[in-house]
């Protein structure tokens, strides 16, 4: 059963996202001083004595203008609405009211949510009840003074809340995928969390930079359910100027790291840019599984050769995410977007597989039959005695040598395409550990009653 919605409503730099992160105890919500910061509608979980819910952040909302984002945005707040079992109207308690809170509030009472009504801003007790006395005015009953900042009031604000809410039902916990969506700015992440959910869940626009926030969804694919977060366009750290864009990227790496899967988008038509290089590397680096996403597929003129020419150039721009799979897909028109969360799935059951040691030692021995360890030319071996995994998420194996540095790259590369060829691991990262025979020495030193294994 999902959670309810509760709707976070009201005109530019009121300090919506601010009570927002209050009433959420996080800090997930970009908060700036500057209008607009917040566009798409934006879920945090949330809870008050008995009950759970979703906190929805929409848009400033502004009825008398029709430039940039503006309609969006306010389509993006009558879809929260829609799905909400209560409204909270929030206004500046220190400006006082104005003509577009009315608007709003009369735009509000013709809906069919109960709405309550938070005079944010509100920092002093004592004053705050003078200030949130000038919003009976709105018509929607009784304002609450209350500060985003400090919290003053909010547990007031909760406890009128909750009576719109159903208690939440015992349900046993949701083994859910956590799947980020990343990449330059404008190459259609948006497009494709709405090809996914089957509604305008982000703002679309040609205009870079739309997503600011993170915005995350709960999609079902199979009997799977799959956590979608959708990240602002990451572009060259020197062209990013510190506010909105610098606060959204940093939730984009925010992001991958705390995803299993992360489905880095490409554009077609501009092919793989150093900045696509950048992202796969911070990928890799970060130790998550990741599906290649080759979008606006449609757009480009093709024959029977091209998606082989194609793959073949992604590989080689990409080649230290080699192991992740490739889709060719139109989040505009739906081809292939279905196809991508099988990709995801079976990228995320090899990001935390284990395998046994006996069958690791097995894939070594039979390395080490078609491809011997170089020898130095003081005539040193490198010897190879056993390996174990040590941990998943990535995949992580330890393998106990002579001397790490007797291993060139080569040689490496060789173990771990042997690691791949035997036992798979598509989609995402093998971290491979090179332990020598001084570092096993020391430790027994150190540790006389530690077990060795043999």
């Amino acid at each position: 059963m999902p959670l309810p919605v509760v709707a976070v409503i009201g005109r530019p730099n009121v300090g919506k996202s601010t009570l927002v992160n209050r009433l959420t105890g996080m800090t997930d919500a970009i908060v700036h001083d500057e209008p607009g910061v917040t566009r798409d509608r934006t879920y945090r979980e949330a809870f008050w004595q008995d009950r759970d819910f979703l906190v929805v952040d929409t848009g400033g909302l502004v009825f008398d203008d029709d430039t940039e984002f503006l309609p969006l945005i306010r389509e993006q707040a009558q879809l929260a609405l829609a799905e909400a079992s209560a409204a909270i109207l929030v206004v500046d308690g220190q400006s006082g009211p104005n003509g577009a809170d009315e608007t709003i509030a009369t735009w509000l009472r013709q809906q069919s949510v109960p709405v309550l009504l938070a005079v944010n801003k509100c920092e002093s007790p004592d004053q705050g009840l003078i200030q949130a006395a000038e919003f009976w005015r709105l018509g929607l009953g009784e304002p609450y003074p209350v500060s985003g900042i400090h919290g003053n009031g909010t547990g007031e604000l909760l406890d009128d809340l909750i009576q719109y809410l159903p208690e939440t039902p015992i349900e046993e916990e949701s083994d859910e995928i956590k799947v980020a969506i990343v990449g330059r700015p404008n190459v259609g992440k948006s497009s494709l969390l709405n090809a996914f959910v089957g509604e305008n869940r982000a703002i679309v626009s040609p205009i870079s930079g739309t997503t600011r926030d993170a915005i995350d969804m709960l999609v079902e694919h199979d009997g799977q359910k799959y956590r979608i977060v959708d990240t602002a366009g990451i572009r060259k750290k020197k062209q990013v100027e510190y506010g909105p864009e610098f606060f959204g990227i940093n939730r984009a790496f925010k992001a991958i790291r705390r995803s299993n899967v992360v489905l880095l988008v490409i554009d077609a038509l501009d092919g793989v840019t150093e900045q696509d290089q950048k992202l796969a590397g911070r990928i890799e680096a970060d130790g998550r599984a990741c599906v290649i996403v080759v979008n606006k597929w449609d757009a480009i003129e093709k024959d029977s050769h091209t998606i082989y020419e194609y793959d073949r150039l992604i590989k080689d721009r990409l080649h230290f995410t080699a192991w992740a799979e490739t889709i060719f897909v139109s989040a505009m028109t739906g081809q292939r977007v279905e196809n991508i969360l099988t990709l995801v799935k079976t990228a995320a059951a090899q990001h935390k597989r284990r395998v046994s040691t006996s069958v690791i030692n097995e894939v070594l021995e039979e390395a080490l039959k078609w491809h011997t360890p170089p020898t130095t030319r003081q005539g040193r071996q490198g010897k190879i005695y056993y390996g174990t995994q040590v941990t998943s998420q990535p995949p992580t194996m330890t393998l106990f040598v002579n001397d790490p540095k007797l291993f060139n790259d080569n040689f490496r590369r060789y173990i771990e395409r042997q690691f791949r060829q035997q036992l798979g691991f598509e989609g995402t990262p093998v971290r491979l550990i090179w332990r020598g025979k001084k570092v096993r020495e020391f430790e027994r030193q150190s540790n006389p009653n530690r077990a060795t294994k043999v």
